[in-house]
């Protein structure tokens, strides 16, 4: 059994909240942030369909337009945390995410839907740039990566109690159930507001020239390097959306498989983001982790593939084994994007560099699913073997784009 302090000390080494103090604070904040997105994306769709009434072509066609349009407030939420204190400005999103979030109630037709969906999806863009540059300011040069890997591993954990959570308005699947849900997201940015100004104020160095965000997107080496590793993210639309069409059209793996993979990929993300993030603390090494990060995610894809021509049993085990592969070259990649982002910004702009970053990524992410679902639905295993091979040599470009960056501007901290 163990004593008291061994059980404690043992529960510490697993949970991914850190000791108590600012990061704590600001992971805190994090979970109770998240726990209301996983309760907003699993029941988000029946809702606006079963209780609103609106059509699945409506909220598909509604999301897409509003995230697209939504990047355009990242690169200027960025740099307005270079001026401004990025916890007072993340606090007032978070609330203005929580007005937003409420004007769901309100939807009742598409037009009105397209407006809620484009101002929740402006402010969730800013938001990630705003709370890059929070994170910075909170855990410094040398922490920040860890702090970002550290967040990463609670937010797993907040989305998956959220989604929990909503599991019992879908269940119920009524009207006020689902409004139930739309409340409890509510409630979350308000926590999470509140959790935020518990930490310091972070006011911005006076400078004699205002840097410009502006200057990021003509940071051309930078742009490559963000680029490149925007290219290696649409791994992401793999594990949410084409794995669980793959299993169901191309293989004899039960459909079961699917829930146990994204299991798998959770707690391994929980337990392993903070570990696996030590390595790319700076820019150097980040390149030869984002290198590894890319041939691991190709080798993952390979695998995946082969479930297709597989008996039963070893189709699960491939499924299974690749989706750890995956999480690996997952988390290698988060980490040492972080970094880069980080470590190749100019130190006056760092808000408005985490916004090009984010909008590179995010232009990735929305490109994704309908290429990924035409390369490999419809193409079969070539079409993994073409992804497996885009991953690998976009993580091998990574390190020369890296140093030529690097040896374009003078060294700064960090």
């Amino acid at each position: 059994m163990g004593t008291t302090a061994e059980v404690r000390g043992r529960w510490r080494s697993l949970s991914p909240l850190p000791p108590p103090g600012r990061l704590r604070t600001l992971s805190l904040a994090t979970m109770a942030n998240t726990v209301g997105t996983g309760l907003w994306v699993t029941g988000a769709a029946l809702y606006l369909t079963r209780s609103v009434g609106l059509t699945p072509t409506e909220v598909g066609l509604g999301l897409t337009i509003a995230g697209l349009v939504g990047l355009t407030a990242s690169v200027p939420l960025g740099g307005l945390a270079d001026r401004r204190d990025p916890r007072a400005l993340r606090a007032v999103l978070q609330l203005a995410q929580a007005v937003v979030a409420a004007a769901y109630l309100l939807v009742g037709s598409f037009p009105v839907f397209l407006l809620v969906a484009t101002l929740d999806a402006l402010l969730v863009s800013g938001n990630l740039a705003v709370r890059a540059a929070l994170v910075a300011a909170v855990a410094g040069p040398q922490g920040r990566v860890h702090a970002f890997a550290t967040l990463r591993a609670v937010a797993n954990l907040g989305v998956t109690f959220g989604a929990g959570l909503a599991a019992f308005a879908l269940v119920a699947d009524t009207g006020w159930a689902y409004r139930l849900l739309v409340l409890g997201n509510v409630a979350t940015y308000l926590v999470s507001a509140a959790l935020i100004m518990r930490l310091p104020s972070y006011p911005p160095v006076r400078r004699a020239v205002r840097p410009r965000p502006a200057r990021a997107l003509r940071d051309w080496r930078f742009l490559a390097v963000a680029g490149a590793s925007a290219v290696l993210s649409v791994h992401g639309v793999v594990l949410s959306l084409i794995l669980p069409l793959w299993v169901v059209s191309r293989t004899d793996a039960p459909t079961v498989t699917v829930a146990a993979a994204l299991l798998v990929n959770t707690l391994l993300t929980v337990l392993l983001a903070v570990r696996l993030s030590e390595s790319s603390r700076h820019a150097v090494p980040a390149a030869a982790t984002m290198r590894r990060a890319g041939l691991v995610l190709a080798a993952g894809m390979l695998l995946w593939a082969a479930t297709a021509v597989v008996p039963t049993a070893a189709a699960i085990g491939l499924l299974l084994a690749a989706t750890v592969i995956y999480t690996m070259g997952d988390l290698w990649h988060a980490g040492a994007g972080a970094a880069l982002a980080y470590d190749l910004a100019a130190p006056d702009a760092l808000g408005a560099y985490q916004g090009v970053d984010g909008l590179l990524a995010g232009l990735a992410r929305a490109a994704g699913p309908a290429l990924l679902t035409w390369l490999i639905i419809d193409g079969g295993p070539i079409g993994w073997l073409a992804l497996a091979g885009l991953l690998a040599l976009t993580g091998l470009a990574v390190p020369p784009l890296t140093r030529r960056a690097l040896a374009s501007r003078s060294p700064h901290p960090g």
